[in-house]
């Protein structure tokens, strides 16, 4: 049985926003992590980085697990794990502990963007998938704006061990609504799934041009937000001399972008299409990236602009990526856990291989930041414009006949 079509949006918003709450949490505290810790800059990014390691880990397995299994049991383990993990976060001793942790953090923690994805694919298709994924994302959005600013006051008044302790109240809470309230979606099982069947699953998303190109502009368009998270605690709190409390408040301050853009997703899919929207979303991008170059580059002043680039790149974000991935996995109704699984793994080992490189050459210059940003931002733009014959192609079945809108729980 199917739930009302509103609480299942608040559900999957809520599960989704896990990766937000578990990264954007705790950024004000990585400077104090480093000092309690006795760890370098670079090291404390190893954190950020080997959580999107284990995310990338975690989306191989939770697709395929989903198809064969259901997408329910599969989801209460992932919450288990996660859980356990943000335990073992709080309780860290070393450096190389809190890294190690937080990739099994990550590991429970990718379930509940896998299979919130995989959901709505079961019930939904094309155009009403993209704005159910943008509802989504609107609810998801507010946690980055409250994480940070949460996790601001957390680390002021009981230190970072005490952000890993709420981050557990929050996967406790979401594990009892899933266990409760969420019904299982998938209606028909896959048989066993040997791993040449997975690699063959695989392969088939692969060769599908549609797939490739939707991929990377969701791949692209995501590591230049890993670039924001990774630099920008470094950059305002140590080089432009921000509080933990003011880097909150201007971190959560550009992520309000991400629900001007969901908004704007959710009002113009339908009626735009997945590509049109998609191309808004990538000039949004771009002109975010290149708006933070040119302020870095004429001094302007420093926090205000990097702050309102980064906003206008959060609202090209939420416009392009769940479009984007609504428009790749559309195609493969039979196989949709593991398109999703695919698809975050492209996303978290492309946003950790540019996250560390930030981290790496940040130093007392916005330079590094920006101009990762920027090159994001405008690589998605010159995806999105060279590849619109493949994704045109992409939106019909293997038989050549467009795929119709799926059944879904109410509008």
């Amino acid at each position: 049985m199917l739930p009302n079509a509103i609480a299942l949006t608040g559900l999957l918003g809520l599960l989704t926003a896990f990766g937000p709450v578990a990264t954007d949490m705790y950024v004000p505290s990585m400077p104090d992590i480093g000092r309690s810790l006795a760890a370098s800059a670079s090291d404390v990014q190893l954190t950020l980085s080997s959580y999107l390691i284990g995310f990338a880990a975690g989306q191989i397995i939770y697709g395929p697990l989903s198809d064969r299994w259901g997408r329910k049991p599969v989801l209460l383990a992932a919450l288990a794990l996660f859980c356990a993990a943000s335990l073992a976060c709080a309780l860290a001793p070393t450096i190389g502990i809190l890294i190690a942790a937080r990739a099994l953090q990550a590991l429970g923690g990718s379930g509940a963007i896998v299979l919130p994805r995989a959901i709505v694919r079961d019930i939904y298709a094309g155009e009403r998938a993209g704005r159910e994924l943008s509802r989504i994302g609107a609810v998801m959005s507010f946690a980055p704006i409250l994480a940070p600013l949460l996790g601001a006051g957390v680390q002021a008044g009981f230190g970072w061990r005490a952000t890993f302790v709420v981050i557990v109240g929050v996967g406790l809470f979401a594990t009892a609504m899933v266990w409760r309230a969420m019904p299982e979606t998938l209606a028909h099982r896959s048989g066993h799934q040997s791993i040449g069947a997975v690699l063959h699953g695989y392969g088939e998303l692969l060769t599908n041009r549609a797939f490739v190109a939707h991929l990377a502009i969701a791949a692209l368009s995501y590591a230049g937000l890993f670039a924001w998270i990774s630099g920008s605690p470094f950059v305002l709190q140590n080089s432009y001399g921000l509080s933990v409390l003011s880097f909150g408040a201007a971190f959560a301050t550009a992520c309000v972008g991400s629900l001007i853009g969901a908004a704007l997703a959710t009002a113009l899919v339908v009626r735009l299409g997945l590509s049109r929207t998609i191309g808004l979303g990538a000039v949004a991008l771009a002109t975010g990236g290149l708006a933070m170059v040119v302020g870095v580059l004429l001094g302007a002043k420093p926090v205000v602009w990097l702050v309102l680039s980064m906003t206008i790149y959060h609202t090209g974000l939420m416009l392009a990526m769940p479009q984007a991935i609504a428009g790749a996995m559309t195609p493969f109704p039979h196989c949709a856990g593991t398109a999703s699984s695919l698809i975050g793994l492209v996303q978290q080992l492309s946003a950790a291989s540019l996250g560390a490189a930030v981290g790496h050459l940040v130093g007392h210059t916005a330079w590094p930041l920006a101009g990762a940003i920027a090159t994001m931002g405008c690589l998605t733009l010159a995806v999105w414009a060279g590849s619109r014959l493949a994704r045109g192609e992409g939106a019909q079945g293997s038989d050549g006949i467009e795929i119709g809108h799926a059944v879904a729980p109410g509008d």
